[in-house]
């Protein structure tokens, strides 16, 4: 249970915002900064079930600005890999207690930050070339699995996507029809574990509008937005909810 008050929407009202013009303009690789940002004031349940009705619906806001834009094998490889992952991610989901998807929470999000400034300082490179389609279902099964765990499959997916050296458009497009294809497949595992909740989904009605919005804002900033300006604000929240998450995880 989760108390719907000003603190809850001072936070979860950004946090939406952010996630959608990060999935509708930038790719979906930081959408997920809002799970760790929701799951500072609700338990981890609580914090992926408010959000995976609002990606959804961010996705379907989004599939018509690049339909049929994507890399249909790409996106075949990873959806497809995308199955295994998400079903791990609900027997753990199943079988471990809140402060363990806490950490999960923290450490992808922290990863994530520690990640790209390795790869900025040239001591990784991403491959050149691409995958072959066998490693893009294993890219696929990550995705799906951090996917399930924090809406965080934008990561992996992403640097299988750019080895390829793909058009901004042609990776943007590829994105949206793979998450909103996950995102599809978790509804029922997350049903039928209990994620949904009557509170959840009254906070989904009250956060649509804003999810839309977002969403329409990340199709205009595609074009518009310089991504470094974008992704180095993603890195400080990103770096302070999950350094928070890992501490209360861990306390």
């Amino acid at each position: 249970m989760f108390e719907m008050n000003m603190v809850f929407f001072a936070l979860a009202i950004p946090a939406v915002i952010f996630a959608a013009v990060s999935k509708a303009g930038f790719g979906s690789g930081a959408s997920f900064a809002a799970t760790p940002i929701l799951a500072l004031i609700l338990p981890p349940g609580p914090a992926i079930g408010v959000m995976l009705p609002l990606l959804m619906l961010m996705d379907m806001a989004s599939l018509k600005p690049y339909w049929k834009k994507w890399d249909a094998t790409q996106a075949k490889m990873l959806i497809l890999g995308a199955v295994p992952g998400v079903a791990l991610g609900a027997l753990l989901y199943k079988s471990t207690n809140p402060d363990v998807f806490r950490l999960l929470i923290g450490l992808i999000a922290v990863g994530f930050v520690i990640y790209q400034m390795v790869l900025k300082s040239g001591l990784l490179r991403l491959r050149s070339g691409g995958f072959s389609n066998p490693m893009g279902g294993v890219f696929g099964m990550v995705t799906g699995f951090t996917s399930f765990v924090s809406h965080a499959g934008g990561p992996p997916a992403t640097i299988y996507l750019l080895a390829s050296q793909p058009s901004k458009t042609t990776y943007q497009a590829t994105t949206v029809i793979v998450f909103w294809a996950v995102n599809v497949m978790k509804f029922v595992p997350y049903a039928f574990l209990g994620i949904f909740t009557t509170q959840t989904l009254l906070a989904d009605l009250v956060l649509a509008p804003f999810a839309v919005a977002g969403a329409w804002l990340g199709v205009k900033a595609h074009h518009l937005v310089p991504e470094r300006a974008f992704f180095a604000l993603t890195y400080v929240l990103l770096t302070l909810t999950g350094s928070k998450l890992i501490w209360d995880a861990l306390t």
